[in-house]
Protein backbone atom coordinates (compact mmCIF):
# COMPACT_ATOMS: atom_id res chain seq x y z
CA UNK A 1 0.00 0.00 0.00
CA UNK A 2 1.60 3.19 -0.79
CA UNK A 3 1.50 6.54 1.07
CA UNK A 4 -1.25 7.93 -0.46
CA UNK A 5 -3.14 4.76 0.00
CA UNK A 6 -2.98 4.59 2.96
CA UNK A 7 -3.68 8.69 4.17
CA UNK A 8 -7.17 8.15 2.10
CA UNK A 9 -8.08 4.91 4.50
CA UNK A 10 -6.95 6.77 7.64
CA UNK A 11 -9.34 9.56 6.18
CA UNK A 12 -12.17 7.18 6.06
CA UNK A 13 -11.74 5.04 9.11
CA UNK A 14 -11.18 8.90 10.75
CA UNK A 15 -14.92 9.94 9.69
CA UNK A 16 -16.13 6.28 10.52
CA UNK A 17 -14.56 6.17 13.97
CA UNK A 18 -14.14 9.52 15.67
CA UNK A 19 -17.58 9.72 16.96
CA UNK A 20 -17.23 6.80 18.73
CA UNK A 21 -13.72 7.43 19.66
CA UNK A 22 -14.58 10.56 21.08
CA UNK A 23 -17.59 9.69 23.30
CA UNK A 24 -15.98 6.51 24.36
CA UNK A 25 -13.29 8.93 25.89
CA UNK A 26 -15.93 11.29 27.13
CA UNK A 27 -16.84 8.10 29.12
CA UNK A 28 -13.50 7.95 30.67
CA UNK A 29 -12.27 11.26 31.07
CA UNK A 30 -15.70 13.55 31.85
CA UNK A 31 -14.47 16.18 29.57
CA UNK A 32 -15.43 16.19 25.72
CA UNK A 33 -12.73 18.56 25.45
CA UNK A 34 -9.70 16.34 26.56
CA UNK A 35 -11.59 13.42 24.43
CA UNK A 36 -11.36 15.36 21.09
CA UNK A 37 -7.70 16.18 21.80
CA UNK A 38 -7.11 12.57 22.90
CA UNK A 39 -8.86 11.21 19.88
CA UNK A 40 -7.04 13.73 17.95
CA UNK A 41 -3.57 12.70 18.83
CA UNK A 42 -4.48 8.91 17.94
CA UNK A 43 -5.21 10.20 14.53
CA UNK A 44 -1.56 11.56 14.18
CA UNK A 45 -0.39 8.28 15.58
CA UNK A 46 -2.18 6.78 12.55
CA UNK A 47 -0.48 9.29 10.49
CA UNK A 48 2.66 8.36 10.82
CA UNK A 49 2.96 4.63 11.50
CA UNK A 50 -0.03 3.23 9.05
CA UNK A 51 2.00 4.31 6.66
CA UNK A 52 4.98 2.47 7.59
CA UNK A 53 3.51 -0.43 9.18
CA UNK A 54 0.53 -0.99 6.73
CA UNK A 55 -3.52 -0.32 8.16
CA UNK A 56 -4.24 -2.68 10.89
CA UNK A 57 -6.54 -5.73 10.39
CA UNK A 58 -9.56 -3.03 13.13
CA UNK A 59 -8.17 0.11 12.23
CA UNK A 60 -10.64 1.48 14.68
CA UNK A 61 -10.02 -0.27 17.86
CA UNK A 62 -6.72 0.66 17.12
CA UNK A 63 -7.25 3.83 17.04
CA UNK A 64 -9.28 3.37 20.08
CA UNK A 65 -6.98 1.28 22.12
CA UNK A 66 -3.99 4.12 21.46
CA UNK A 67 -6.35 7.37 22.39
CA UNK A 68 -7.77 5.22 25.48
CA UNK A 69 -3.73 4.12 26.63
CA UNK A 70 -3.13 8.06 26.14
CA UNK A 71 -5.73 8.99 28.57
CA UNK A 72 -4.70 6.61 31.48
CA UNK A 73 -1.68 8.54 31.55
CA UNK A 74 -3.34 11.23 31.26
CA UNK A 75 -5.19 10.30 34.33
CA UNK A 76 -2.35 8.88 36.14
CA UNK A 77 -0.64 12.25 35.56
CA UNK A 78 -3.84 14.24 37.22
CA UNK A 79 -3.59 11.93 39.88
CA UNK A 80 -0.21 14.07 41.12
CA UNK A 81 -2.57 16.72 41.62
CA UNK A 82 -5.94 15.54 42.64
CA UNK A 83 -7.38 13.96 45.57
CA UNK A 84 -5.33 10.44 45.43
CA UNK A 85 -8.49 8.56 45.93
CA UNK A 86 -10.19 9.81 43.40
CA UNK A 87 -7.69 9.68 41.18
CA UNK A 88 -6.93 6.12 41.61
CA UNK A 89 -10.80 5.56 41.05
CA UNK A 90 -11.11 7.11 37.68
CA UNK A 91 -8.13 4.85 36.80
CA UNK A 92 -9.12 1.66 37.99
CA UNK A 93 -12.34 2.80 35.89
CA UNK A 94 -9.87 3.65 32.97
CA UNK A 95 -8.42 0.36 33.03
CA UNK A 96 -11.35 -1.69 32.98
CA UNK A 97 -12.51 0.39 30.01
CA UNK A 98 -9.45 -0.26 27.93
CA UNK A 99 -9.16 -3.92 28.18
CA UNK A 100 -13.44 -4.50 28.00
CA UNK A 101 -14.65 -4.63 25.17
CA UNK A 102 -15.81 -2.42 22.83
CA UNK A 103 -20.02 -1.44 23.52
CA UNK A 104 -20.29 1.51 21.92
CA UNK A 105 -23.41 -0.09 20.08
CA UNK A 106 -25.17 -1.72 23.01
CA UNK A 107 -28.39 -0.26 23.17
CA UNK A 108 -29.39 -3.29 26.47
CA UNK A 109 -31.21 -0.08 28.58
CA UNK A 110 -31.88 4.02 27.49
CA UNK A 111 -28.81 5.10 28.76
CA UNK A 112 -26.11 2.08 26.90
CA UNK A 113 -25.30 4.53 24.21
CA UNK A 114 -21.69 6.35 24.62
CA UNK A 115 -22.74 8.44 21.75
CA UNK A 116 -26.34 8.98 22.76
CA UNK A 117 -24.57 10.01 25.98
CA UNK A 118 -22.58 12.66 24.42
CA UNK A 119 -25.32 14.23 22.11
CA UNK A 120 -27.20 15.14 25.57
CA UNK A 121 -24.02 16.69 27.43
CA UNK A 122 -23.47 19.04 24.20
CA UNK A 123 -26.80 20.03 24.34
CA UNK A 124 -27.08 20.89 28.03
CA UNK A 125 -28.62 23.95 28.22
CA UNK A 126 -25.70 25.67 30.14
CA UNK A 127 -24.75 25.93 26.04
CA UNK A 128 -26.65 27.86 23.96
CA UNK A 129 -28.33 26.01 20.82
CA UNK A 130 -26.03 27.53 18.18
CA UNK A 131 -22.96 26.34 20.47
CA UNK A 132 -24.72 22.73 21.01
CA UNK A 133 -25.61 22.36 17.32
CA UNK A 134 -21.98 22.98 16.41
CA UNK A 135 -20.27 21.09 19.28
CA UNK A 136 -22.45 17.96 18.39
CA UNK A 137 -21.55 18.23 14.49
CA UNK A 138 -18.31 18.48 15.22
CA UNK A 139 -17.74 15.42 18.13
CA UNK A 140 -20.49 12.97 17.01
CA UNK A 141 -21.29 14.58 12.90
CA UNK A 142 -17.02 13.86 12.59
CA UNK A 143 -17.98 17.57 10.43
CA UNK A 144 -15.17 19.97 9.97
CA UNK A 145 -15.56 23.57 10.94
CA UNK A 146 -16.18 24.29 7.10
CA UNK A 147 -18.76 21.78 6.74
CA UNK A 148 -20.77 22.79 10.19
CA UNK A 149 -20.33 26.34 8.77
CA UNK A 150 -21.96 25.41 5.44
CA UNK A 151 -24.37 23.48 6.91
CA UNK A 152 -25.45 26.76 9.30
CA UNK A 153 -24.64 29.08 6.23
CA UNK A 154 -22.81 31.46 8.22
CA UNK A 155 -18.63 31.87 8.33
CA UNK A 156 -16.06 29.62 9.65
CA UNK A 157 -14.92 31.73 12.17
CA UNK A 158 -18.16 32.52 13.87
CA UNK A 159 -17.73 28.04 13.88
CA UNK A 160 -14.97 27.60 15.54
CA UNK A 161 -15.85 30.30 18.33
CA UNK A 162 -18.71 28.30 19.15
CA UNK A 163 -17.16 25.11 19.53
CA UNK A 164 -14.10 26.55 21.52
CA UNK A 165 -16.78 28.30 23.84
CA UNK A 166 -18.86 25.25 24.42
CA UNK A 167 -15.90 22.76 25.41
CA UNK A 168 -14.68 26.03 27.82
CA UNK A 169 -18.39 26.42 29.16
CA UNK A 170 -18.52 22.05 29.58
CA UNK A 171 -15.24 22.00 31.81
CA UNK A 172 -15.81 24.97 33.74
CA UNK A 173 -19.52 23.92 34.32
CA UNK A 174 -18.79 20.15 35.36
CA UNK A 175 -21.41 18.87 33.00
CA UNK A 176 -21.80 15.47 34.23
CA UNK A 177 -21.72 12.20 31.31
CA UNK A 178 -25.53 11.49 31.27
CA UNK A 179 -28.57 11.00 29.59
CA UNK A 180 -31.01 13.36 31.53
CA UNK A 181 -33.90 11.48 32.97
CA UNK A 182 -37.39 12.71 34.22
CA UNK A 183 -38.50 16.85 34.14
CA UNK A 184 -34.69 17.16 32.68
CA UNK A 185 -35.35 15.38 29.43
CA UNK A 186 -37.88 17.31 27.43
CA UNK A 187 -36.14 20.96 27.48
CA UNK A 188 -32.80 19.20 25.89
CA UNK A 189 -34.97 16.80 23.29
CA UNK A 190 -35.28 19.55 20.93
CA UNK A 191 -31.83 20.22 20.57
CA UNK A 192 -30.68 16.66 20.29
CA UNK A 193 -33.80 16.22 17.55
CA UNK A 194 -32.11 18.88 15.23
CA UNK A 195 -28.69 17.72 15.82
CA UNK A 196 -29.47 14.50 15.20
CA UNK A 197 -31.58 15.95 12.08
CA UNK A 198 -28.35 17.73 10.52
CA UNK A 199 -25.94 14.46 11.29
CA UNK A 200 -28.48 12.80 8.89
CA UNK A 201 -28.84 15.86 6.60
CA UNK A 202 -24.75 15.72 6.11
CA UNK A 203 -24.62 12.45 5.56
CA UNK A 204 -27.74 11.94 2.82
CA UNK A 205 -25.86 15.26 1.09
CA UNK A 206 -22.58 15.57 2.02
CA UNK A 207 -21.36 19.40 1.81
CA UNK A 208 -17.78 19.20 0.65
CA UNK A 209 -15.38 15.73 -0.42
CA UNK A 210 -15.54 13.48 -3.21
CA UNK A 211 -18.70 11.63 -2.44
CA UNK A 212 -22.21 12.83 -2.83
CA UNK A 213 -23.71 10.97 0.12
CA UNK A 214 -22.15 9.65 3.44
CA UNK A 215 -24.53 6.96 4.43
CA UNK A 216 -22.48 5.84 7.74
CA UNK A 217 -23.51 9.25 9.40
CA UNK A 218 -26.65 8.73 8.06
CA UNK A 219 -27.05 5.18 9.71
CA UNK A 220 -25.46 6.69 13.13
CA UNK A 221 -28.35 9.36 12.81
CA UNK A 222 -31.27 6.48 12.21
CA UNK A 223 -29.88 4.31 14.82
CA UNK A 224 -29.52 7.61 17.82
CA UNK A 225 -33.59 8.25 16.04
CA UNK A 226 -34.28 5.04 17.02
CA UNK A 227 -32.96 4.97 20.28
CA UNK A 228 -34.42 8.46 21.06
CA UNK A 229 -37.76 6.99 20.40
CA UNK A 230 -37.43 4.58 22.90
CA UNK A 231 -36.31 7.05 24.81
CA UNK A 232 -39.23 9.61 24.79
CA UNK A 233 -42.04 7.44 23.08
CA UNK A 234 -45.03 9.84 24.32
CA UNK A 235 -43.16 12.78 22.61
CA UNK A 236 -44.32 13.07 18.29
CA UNK A 237 -41.17 14.78 17.30
CA UNK A 238 -39.28 12.13 18.28
CA UNK A 239 -41.62 10.11 15.70
CA UNK A 240 -41.60 12.16 12.65
CA UNK A 241 -38.16 12.54 12.81
CA UNK A 242 -37.35 8.69 12.68
CA UNK A 243 -40.40 9.02 9.91
CA UNK A 244 -38.48 11.29 7.78
CA UNK A 245 -35.08 9.48 8.13
CA UNK A 246 -36.17 6.55 7.34
CA UNK A 247 -38.10 7.54 4.78
CA UNK A 248 -35.09 9.62 2.96
CA UNK A 249 -32.53 6.76 4.09
CA UNK A 250 -34.64 4.54 1.67
CA UNK A 251 -33.75 5.86 -1.51
CA UNK A 252 -29.99 6.09 -0.57
CA UNK A 253 -28.84 3.26 -3.02
CA UNK A 254 -30.56 4.87 -5.88
CA UNK A 255 -29.40 8.46 -5.33
CA UNK A 256 -26.00 7.14 -6.89
CA UNK A 257 -25.12 5.27 -9.90
CA UNK A 258 -21.94 2.64 -9.90
CA UNK A 259 -19.09 5.49 -10.30
CA UNK A 260 -20.78 7.59 -7.58
CA UNK A 261 -22.23 9.89 -10.04
CA UNK A 262 -25.39 11.65 -8.51
CA UNK A 263 -29.19 10.52 -9.56
CA UNK A 264 -31.64 13.56 -9.12
CA UNK A 265 -35.13 12.28 -7.46
CA UNK A 266 -36.94 12.26 -10.60
CA UNK A 267 -34.32 10.09 -12.26
CA UNK A 268 -34.09 7.54 -9.64
CA UNK A 269 -35.50 4.11 -10.20
CA UNK A 270 -37.55 3.45 -7.42
CA UNK A 271 -37.75 -0.23 -7.76
CA UNK A 272 -33.73 0.60 -5.90
CA UNK A 273 -35.88 2.42 -3.15
CA UNK A 274 -36.04 0.03 0.29
CA UNK A 275 -39.56 -0.37 0.92
CA UNK A 276 -38.85 -2.06 4.57
CA UNK A 277 -37.42 1.23 5.42
CA UNK A 278 -40.30 3.35 4.08
CA UNK A 279 -42.86 0.87 5.88
CA UNK A 280 -40.93 1.91 8.86
CA UNK A 281 -41.14 5.53 7.82
CA UNK A 282 -44.66 5.49 7.20
CA UNK A 283 -45.75 3.51 10.48
CA UNK A 284 -43.51 6.43 12.83
CA UNK A 285 -44.87 8.82 10.60
CA UNK A 286 -48.60 7.52 11.36
CA UNK A 287 -47.44 7.39 15.09
CA UNK A 288 -46.67 10.75 15.14
CA UNK A 289 -49.77 11.97 13.45
CA UNK A 290 -52.00 10.02 16.05
CA UNK A 291 -50.44 11.75 19.13
CA UNK A 292 -51.37 14.66 17.37
CA UNK A 293 -47.96 15.99 16.33
CA UNK A 294 -49.33 16.45 12.38
CA UNK A 295 -47.63 20.03 12.18
CA UNK A 296 -44.76 19.79 13.75
CA UNK A 297 -41.48 20.49 11.94
CA UNK A 298 -40.13 16.67 11.27
CA UNK A 299 -43.60 15.18 10.85
CA UNK A 300 -44.55 18.07 7.96
CA UNK A 301 -41.12 16.88 6.18
CA UNK A 302 -41.67 13.49 6.87
CA UNK A 303 -45.11 13.52 5.20
CA UNK A 304 -43.40 15.40 2.31
CA UNK A 305 -41.33 12.12 1.90
CA UNK A 306 -43.94 10.20 1.95
CA UNK A 307 -45.69 11.62 -0.81
CA UNK A 308 -42.71 10.90 -2.78
CA UNK A 309 -42.15 7.32 -1.51
CA UNK A 310 -45.70 6.31 -2.28
CA UNK A 311 -45.63 7.16 -5.58
CA UNK A 312 -44.24 4.08 -7.58
CA UNK A 313 -43.53 5.99 -10.41
CA UNK A 314 -42.27 10.19 -10.71
CA UNK A 315 -45.70 11.49 -12.34
CA UNK A 316 -47.64 9.77 -10.24
CA UNK A 317 -45.76 12.17 -7.45
CA UNK A 318 -48.91 14.70 -5.37
CA UNK A 319 -46.98 17.31 -6.27
CA UNK A 320 -50.14 19.88 -5.35
CA UNK A 321 -49.59 18.15 -1.71
CA UNK A 322 -46.39 18.68 -1.65
CA UNK A 323 -46.66 22.59 -2.73
CA UNK A 324 -49.42 22.92 0.55
CA UNK A 325 -47.33 20.64 2.82
CA UNK A 326 -44.29 23.32 1.74
CA UNK A 327 -46.72 26.13 2.62
CA UNK A 328 -47.69 25.00 6.27
CA UNK A 329 -43.59 24.30 6.75
CA UNK A 330 -42.68 27.60 6.20
CA UNK A 331 -45.53 28.63 8.64
CA UNK A 332 -44.52 25.95 11.32
CA UNK A 333 -40.28 26.17 10.98
CA UNK A 334 -39.82 29.49 8.91
CA UNK A 335 -37.20 29.46 6.44
CA UNK A 336 -35.66 30.32 3.18
CA UNK A 337 -34.77 27.07 2.10
CA UNK A 338 -38.46 25.86 3.05
CA UNK A 339 -39.79 28.69 0.70
CA UNK A 340 -36.81 27.43 -2.09
CA UNK A 341 -38.21 24.05 -1.74
CA UNK A 342 -41.94 24.98 -2.01
CA UNK A 343 -41.21 26.83 -5.48
CA UNK A 344 -40.11 23.71 -6.89
CA UNK A 345 -42.95 21.88 -5.63
CA UNK A 346 -45.45 24.94 -7.24
CA UNK A 347 -43.36 24.61 -10.56
CA UNK A 348 -43.69 20.66 -10.93
CA UNK A 349 -47.67 21.61 -10.11
CA UNK A 350 -48.29 24.68 -11.88
CA UNK A 351 -45.00 25.24 -14.34
CA UNK A 352 -42.09 26.91 -14.13
CA UNK A 353 -42.89 30.41 -14.49
CA UNK A 354 -45.38 30.02 -11.38
CA UNK A 355 -42.02 28.30 -9.40
CA UNK A 356 -39.34 30.94 -10.99
CA UNK A 357 -41.88 34.16 -9.62
CA UNK A 358 -41.41 32.61 -6.17
CA UNK A 359 -37.54 31.63 -6.83
CA UNK A 360 -36.88 35.22 -8.10
CA UNK A 361 -38.33 36.34 -4.69
CA UNK A 362 -35.63 34.35 -2.48
CA UNK A 363 -33.01 36.46 -4.55
CA UNK A 364 -32.31 38.68 -1.65
CA UNK A 365 -32.58 37.09 1.41
CA UNK A 366 -29.30 37.40 2.96
CA UNK A 367 -29.41 33.66 4.03
CA UNK A 368 -29.50 31.93 0.62
CA UNK A 369 -26.09 34.60 -0.44
CA UNK A 370 -24.24 31.57 -0.75
CA UNK A 371 -26.74 28.56 -0.88
CA UNK A 372 -26.07 26.63 -4.21
CA UNK A 373 -29.19 25.24 -4.23
CA UNK A 374 -30.55 28.90 -5.36
CA UNK A 375 -29.33 29.50 -8.33
CA UNK A 376 -29.40 25.98 -9.18
CA UNK A 377 -33.22 25.82 -8.92
CA UNK A 378 -33.57 28.63 -10.85
CA UNK A 379 -31.08 26.99 -13.60
CA UNK A 380 -33.36 24.70 -13.86
CA UNK A 381 -36.25 26.38 -14.33
CA UNK A 382 -34.61 28.72 -16.85
CA UNK A 383 -33.80 25.54 -19.03
CA UNK A 384 -36.94 24.43 -19.11
CA UNK A 385 -38.53 27.45 -19.99
CA UNK A 386 -36.03 27.57 -22.74
CA UNK A 387 -33.88 30.81 -21.44
CA UNK A 388 -30.82 28.75 -21.98
CA UNK A 389 -28.35 31.65 -21.66
CA UNK A 390 -29.44 32.64 -18.40
CA UNK A 391 -29.55 29.12 -17.37
CA UNK A 392 -26.07 28.56 -18.34
CA UNK A 393 -24.73 30.94 -16.04
CA UNK A 394 -27.12 30.12 -13.15
CA UNK A 395 -25.54 26.75 -13.44
CA UNK A 396 -22.13 27.24 -13.01
CA UNK A 397 -22.54 29.81 -10.38
CA UNK A 398 -24.16 26.72 -8.58
CA UNK A 399 -21.40 24.50 -8.81
CA UNK A 400 -18.73 27.40 -8.09
CA UNK A 401 -20.66 27.51 -4.79
CA UNK A 402 -20.91 23.72 -3.72
CA UNK A 403 -18.06 21.91 -1.85
CA UNK A 404 -19.40 19.05 -3.13
CA UNK A 405 -17.20 17.58 -6.16
CA UNK A 406 -19.90 15.02 -6.94
CA UNK A 407 -22.13 17.98 -7.50
CA UNK A 408 -20.14 20.88 -8.88
CA UNK A 409 -19.35 18.08 -11.77
CA UNK A 410 -23.25 17.29 -12.60
CA UNK A 411 -23.71 21.41 -11.89
CA UNK A 412 -21.04 21.74 -15.03
CA UNK A 413 -22.55 19.41 -16.94
CA UNK A 414 -25.90 20.68 -16.57
CA UNK A 415 -24.07 24.21 -17.60
CA UNK A 416 -22.78 22.39 -20.53
CA UNK A 417 -26.16 20.74 -21.57
CA UNK A 418 -27.22 24.45 -22.05
CA UNK A 419 -26.92 25.02 -25.77
CA UNK A 420 -29.52 25.97 -28.73
CA UNK A 421 -29.18 23.40 -30.50
CA UNK A 422 -30.09 20.83 -27.86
Amino acid sequence: MTAADAHRTIETVWKIEAPRLIAGLARMLHDVGQAEDLAQEALVVALERWPRDGVPDNPGAWLMTTAKRRAIDLIRHNRMRDDKRTALGYELEAEAMAHAPDQADALDDDIGDDLLRLIFVACHPVLGRDMQVALTLRMLGGLTTPEIARAFLVPEATVAQRIVRAKRTLAEKQVPFEVPRGAELAPRLASVLEVVYLIFNEGYTATTGDDWARPALCEDALRLGRVLAGLAPREPEVHGLVALMEIQASRLHARTAADGTPILLLDQDRTRWDRLLIRRGLASLERAERMGGADGNYALQAAIAACHARALRARDTDWKRVALLYARLAEVAPSPVAQLNRAVAVSMAEGPQAGLALVDALRDERALASYHLLPSVRGDLLFKLGRLHEARAEFERAAALTGNTREAELLRQRAEACTEDR
